[in-house]
């Protein structure tokens, strides 16, 4: 122990002698058996948070209601970057976007568990929570007219084809698939093989989800045949009376393989880019506590349906003066109070888009 300690004070002493005989400015080496630590580097801050956009109409109304929170409660901007599924979770993966409130599995299930086992997204919980979707839904109406229409293998009925048939589709069944850019687009493709549609529909993909809707509210308008794809919280599937062809029941061999059987139910989550962790800790914890379920969406979809003028903004902008029972619990008592300003004042947040 004696050595130890006058080697120690050895050390000391060539040290501080070494520092007194250094040039005015600089400062003596540290000695090799000790290196300094380097200093961890502070987390990054985000003053701009960016939602993907994601075009139909839960999803921005979603982006709508947080964007208000994030802004007037927290302090941050925001901005959103406008597109469909598929590249809009690689900007997310990539950094491009900070925030997608609605992660659908398990339509993006390849490219969600690649990007969170390579640590690229964070999963912060449920969005709107389960969900049904299918490609095989028909209005209500028609099946009581057409009782025996009640399968997807009754498609490759003629007589059936011929109901569903337009002047464009060649004798084969009109079907309303998804969006180019959507994950359900390859899914609903795959359906068609696996059931061996190929010779008996005529898959139609519309523009965006806009032009989906219109196409089933048409025919339902007018009473005509009509057959494609819609989910449970799409706003034709909360305010129609929609019927579900029946399919094989899901199972992860079918899934895996040919897709020839239902759709699992979704699960609809909230993810953020890693950056969003550190750069804006007090928005991840808001966004952790988001619980907009479908039963809370339907309030805005059948406002929405009784004020066809309305846009998002402003159901976004009702439902936050008419909810804060709901969006209070997911904020603090001082963010709260802002937003309970900002709502009062009329404030409308910078980063939302022009409607």
């Amino acid at each position: 122990m004696r050595v130890h300690y006058r080697l120690l004070v050895l050390s000391l002493i060539i040290l501080f002698v070494a520092g007194a005989c250094a040039p005015a400015g600089q400062s003596a080496p540290a000695a090799e058996s000790a290196p300094a630590e380097e200093a961890a580097a502070p987390a990054a801050t985000i003053d701009t948070i960016i939602f993907s956009d994601l075009n139909w109409t839960s999803a921005l109304i979603q982006n709508r209601i947080a964007q208000y929170i994030v802004e007037k409660g927290y302090g941050y901007s925001t901005d959103v970057v406008f597109g469909s599924t598929l590249p809009l979770f690689q900007g997310l993966r990539k950094g491009d976007t900070h925030v997608t409130l609605e992660i659908w599995l398990p339509n993006q299930d390849e490219a969600w568990y690649e990007a969170l086992g390579n640590g690229e997204v964070v999963e912060l919980g449920a969005s709107l929570g389960k969900d049904w979707q299918s490609f095989f839904v028909i209005p209500a109406y028609l099946q009581e007219e057409y009782p025996d229409l009640d399968s997807v293998e009754d498609l490759k009925d003629e007589k059936f084809k011929e109901l569903f048939a337009s002047a464009e589709t060649g004798g084969k069944a009109r079907i309303v698939s998804c969006v180019i850019g959507w994950a359900c687009e390859e899914v609903n493709a795959a359906q068609v093989t696996g059931y061996d549609l190929e010779d008996h529909v005529h898959v139609v993909n519309p523009g965006d989800g806009a032009a989906l809707n219109a196409d089933l509210y048409g025919a339902y308008e007018k009473g005509e045949p009509w057959i494609g794809y819609q989910w449970g919280t799409n706003d034709p599937a909360l305010i129609l009376d929609l019927v579900r062809l029946e399919e094989p029941a899901y199972s992860d061999e079918c899934w895996e393989s040919n897709k020839a059987c239902a759709y699992e139910d979704a699960d609809v989550l909230v993810a953020v880019h890693p950056d969003l962790v550190d750069g804006a800790p007090d928005v991840v914890a808001m966004l952790t506590a988001w619980d907009f379920s479908i039963e809370v969406y339907k309030e805005v979809a059948r406002w929405q349906s009784a004020n066809s003028d309305a846009t998002n903004s402003d159901a976004a902008l009702w439902w936050l003066n008419s909810r804060s029972d709901i969006w209070s619990a997911w904020v603090t008592e001082e963010a709260a109070a802002s937003i309970t300003e900002a709502l009062a004042a009329n404030e409308i947040p910078e980063g939302w888009p022009t409607e």
